[in-house]
């Protein structure tokens, strides 16, 4: 069996890597903060993030592809590489729903990357498996040490990404993932021999590397347009945990003023004034550390401008400033905000709430989350 001879482009195999360094960014950025989101905003966020870093893996391949040269003329079976490039997008997605939809312990984060480093091994094989007129054989070595790098590098890019959700973990775990792409690609191939073959078992319409590199180009466009567009919010979003920012009054943004009433005349308040509100018909009360005050917005007034401000809804009729929320307490399905004075009552949170209302109350700095 004579085995052909294999050469790559230098410049395809760094644009390889600079298509999986893009990807990393923007799929663990689209995930950042998804605690303190709506449930659909954080479907919408995963299922983006999900082709962002499965979509990353798949380009990274056959950018890599591109750039092999062999002896020979050959096409790729256009079925089997679309297979490969949904395969690692579905594995991914599951993956970042264990992460944000199960609690998240040092069990899951390494369940996640494994999953993911699977993942990347599936779409390799996959993708390889849709040469036509060569056969790629592999060595048992090549397969072994792929397979523990990819799962390994994959862990460790979760860990990191995941142990803090900083600019800096988010870097270096962007870093790690891309070189866990990049390494199990590279590491695979040079334990694979390619041999040609007249023809073989054809699942779809073949495909030249012409038309193959149009499709890539194209997605490794999109990739790229949605790494910039994460990157933005790295420039204007607040450093640090909401807590600091609120209670260091270095948020850059406007403070929210609350129209309120006390004793026949106008007040305002700023949202750090404010521990918690609550509905009161149409209109709402708004508790300070010392007071209860009347206020003209109703709840779902409230809601809107609150919400982005970093306020949580724990109840339909509560909104709640969690750095005033000194302790939280679930009780069964339910739970409640406990707040630091003695006179201020709780506030409940409800069942469709307690999961996304502990998350956010866990990631800020000093919290321990509720068993």
């Amino acid at each position: 069996m004579e085995f052909l001879e294999v050469d790559h482009d230098t410049f395809l195999i760094v644009m390889a890597c600079v298509v999986a360094m893009a990807a990393g960014f923007t799929g663990l950025s689209m995930t950042r903060d998804l605690s303190t989101k709506p449930v659909f905003h954080k479907k919408a966020l995963i299922a983006l993030a999900s082709v962002a870093l499965g979509g990353g893996i798949w380009a990274m391949h056959f950018v890599a592809m591109l750039g092999m040269q062999l002896p020979i003329l050959f096409y790729y079976d256009a079925a089997i590489t679309l297979v490969s490039a949904l395969t690692a997008i579905l594995i991914v997605g599951a993956a970042l729903i264990i992460l944000h939809f199960a609690e998240r312990t040092r069990a899951t984060i390494a369940l996640a990357g494994g999953i993911v480093g699977v993942g990347v091994l599936v779409m390799h094989y996959i993708g390889m498996a849709g040469l036509e007129l060569c056969r790629a054989i592999y060595s048992p070595l090549g397969v072994a040490v792929s397979s523990i790098v990819a799962i390994g590098l994959c862990i460790l890019a979760f860990w990191v990404a995941y142990g803090k959700r900083t600019n800096r973990n988010i870097a270096l775990g962007t870093l790690c993932f891309a070189v866990a792409v990049c390494s199990v690609h590279f590491l695979a191939m040079a334990g694979t021999n390619l041999v040609a073959v007249p023809s073989g078992a054809e699942f779809g319409p073949s495909m030249s590397n012409e038309t193959l590199a149009l499709g890539v180009i194209f997605f490794s466009f999109v990739i790229f347009g949605a790494c910039l567009w994460v990157s933005v919010t790295y420039f204007i979003a607040p450093t640090g945990t909401l807590g600091d920012d609120m209670a260091d009054g270095q948020n850059q943004s406007p403070q929210l003023q609350f129209p309120c009433e006390r004793d026949g005349g106008k007040v305002y308040l700023t949202q750090g004034d404010v521990v918690f509100v609550r509905a009161d018909g149409h209109y709402t009360q708004v508790y300070t550390k010392d007071e209860r005050l009347f206020c003209a917005w109703p709840i779902a007034e409230a809601t809107k401008r609150l919400l982005p401000a970093g306020f949580l809804q724990t109840h339909r009729s509560y909104l709640v400033n969690p750095v005033h929320v000194s302790r939280f307490e679930r009780t069964k399905d339910k739970g409640r905000c406990v707040f630091a004075g003695a006179d201020l009552p709780p506030a409940p949170v409800s069942r469709s709430k307690l999961k996304d209302v502990q998350d956010a109350l866990a990631s800020q700095v000093g919290a321990i989350r509720a068993s």
